[in-house]
């Protein structure tokens, strides 16, 4: 089933416990904090109906349509279909949305290449895995994420199985989710941490849960959208999403929402694998965020005519290369894409988590460099109301018109570098990119468990002379194995010659 933008709508207004700013929320569909969200969620929905973008966000299987940002991938060209969509919908938003959906489903992926190993751990789960995995699917649910959590381990509000009953485990605690108070349900899962010794754990819990499940708290943060005009602040207004504290009041989670418990070894296999596909959505926002950086500079450089001077061409340049570097991760990730041990076909793990520490670590740099290309006027622009006083305008016309340019454009350019680059908005994504999916040095963690490292290793004990006692030559194979088998001459041992 692929539910409509009007089925959205409905489907959050459930009686949820949501608060802005200590307030109680009436309906997260008409509130100014989630209005703007709960709309580009509704068009999205819709853009799966409508005759024009139908067959680019949908697909068949077995018969059936599904949202093809949700179906699972099985072939190359899975990839490069929701790549498509995924920047159709950033289209049609007119910016960066980071819970659309597709990031975090892609976590059900994980699970579904983790199953059989969590089945080894402890085989009641499993199924729920599936059942879960499936649903997600052809439900069509706006399925989010809980991850991080305010509290440090051995705290009261660390989320934990308080209690055991018939029906379910009963948590406790909190956990922080970006768009979850208009989300359907969440895959909530341990935070990062150093299991140590232990076997066993309240804590190595991880679930589905419905979002109108009695006891679940959303204390949400003041919205950036409902601060300040919308001509002076026009993607915070539009984009802001809400991000969210859920307080599990001790929640109950039936047994058949439950994808693994207790045991750490579980949850040390979901975390070490959980971004495996949901990675390339996350990396492609940095994609479109690296576009927006170019095409502001450009247009303010050649506005001002400063885009003929050679140094600032370099800078140009540096943006050019940045936003390839991601380009580049993101296309190579899909051709030399892998298969997962559950059979799904995966993008290049390598690749992908290289490209996602690339465009993580540069980002500040970039946008300090859009900055300095952008100019003083970040600042010093007056705001939409002063361009419309009778008083003002026409000195503010004056000042700012010439050429091509109207007044009136340049400061629509100015505001949205301001809102991009300056704004609480723009330092509120800066720091959301650099944490989004793991601190730095989890996101390294994973470029260093996913390194062919024995390629480079056998290259120099070739290239060096060593002897065989150095390690088992045939443990190893020189240069990037992925990449060996697209030129190899000699096929591999194993594998068939095509």
């Amino acid at each position: 089933m692929i539910r409509t933008g009007t089925e959205y709508r409905e489907s959050i207004r459930d009686g949820r416990e949501v608060f802005v700013n200590g307030d109680r929320v009436a309906d997260v569909t008409s509130h100014p904090a989630f209005r703007s969200m709960v709309e580009i969620r509704t068009r999205m929905q819709d853009m799966a109906h409508a005759p024009d973008t139908r067959d680019l966000m949908t697909v068949t299987r077995n018969g059936e349509a599904q949202v093809l940002l949700n179906a699972l991938p099985f072939a190359q060209a899975d990839w490069w279909a929701k790549r498509r969509a995924t920047d159709a919908v950033l289209d049609m938003a007119g910016g960066i949305v980071t819970r659309i959906g597709d990031e975090t489903v892609g976590e059900m992926w994980s699970l579904h290449d983790c199953a059989a190993a969590l089945n080894d751990i402890d085989p009641r789960f499993a199924p729920n895995i599936i059942a879960h995995v499936d649903r997600a699917v052809s439900a069509d649910l706006f399925h989010v994420s809980g991850n991080a959590g305010p509290a440090t381990d051995g705290t009261e509000m660390a989320l934990r199985v308080v209690r055991e009953t018939d029906a379910g485990v009963v948590v406790r605690g909190a956990k922080y989710e970006t768009a979850a108070a208009y989300a359907n349900q969440a895959f909530i899962k341990p935070t990062l941490t150093n299991w140590g010794d232990a076997e066993q754990s309240s804590r190595a819990i991880g679930f589905v849960c419905d979002m109108a499940t009695p006891g679940l708290k959303f204390l949400c943060r003041e919205s950036f959208a409902t601060r300040s005009p919308a001509e002076d602040y026009p993607l915070a207004s539009r984009l802001d999403e809400a991000d969210t504290l859920l307080i599990f009041d001790d929640v109950l989670v039936p047994w058949e929402n439950v994808l693994f418990y207790r045991h750490t070894r579980a949850a040390m296999q979901v975390r070490a694998t959980l971004h495996r596909y949901s990675a390339f959505a996350f990396v492609q926002r940095n994609l479109r965020l690296a576009d927006m950086l170019i095409g502001v500079a450009l247009l303010a450089t050649r506005r001002s005519g400063l885009n003929r001077q050679q140094p600032v061409q370099e800078k140009l340049s540096q943006l050019a290369l940045y936003r390839e570097t991601i380009n580049a991760h993101l296309t190579a990730a899909i051709t030399l894409a892998e298969r997962s041990p559950a059979g799904l076909m995966m993008p290049n793990q390598s690749l992908l988590y290289a490209g996602r520490m690339q465009a993580v670590s540069q980002l500040p740099a970039m946008i300090h460099l859009t900055r300095e290309l952008c100019g003083a006027q970040l600042a010093l622009m007056p705001d939409a109301a002063a361009f419309r006083a009778p008083d003002t305008a026409r000195w503010l016309d004056r000042c700012y018109a010439g050429d091509d340019w109207t007044a009136k454009d340049r400061r629509r350019l100015m505001a949205f570098a301001r809102d991009l680059l300056n704004s609480d908005y723009a330092g509120h994504r800066l720091t959301f990119q650099l944490f989004a999916q793991g601190p730095p040095f989890a996101q390294l963690a994973a470029v260093y468990r996913n390194f062919d490292w024995e390629g480079p290793l056998a290259l120099v004990k070739d290239c060096a002379g060593l002897s065989e006692s150095i390690s088992e030559r045939d443990s190893l194979s020189a240069g990037d194995s992925t990449v060996s088998k697209w030129f190899a001459t000699v096929a591999p041992q194993g594998v068939a010659a095509h």
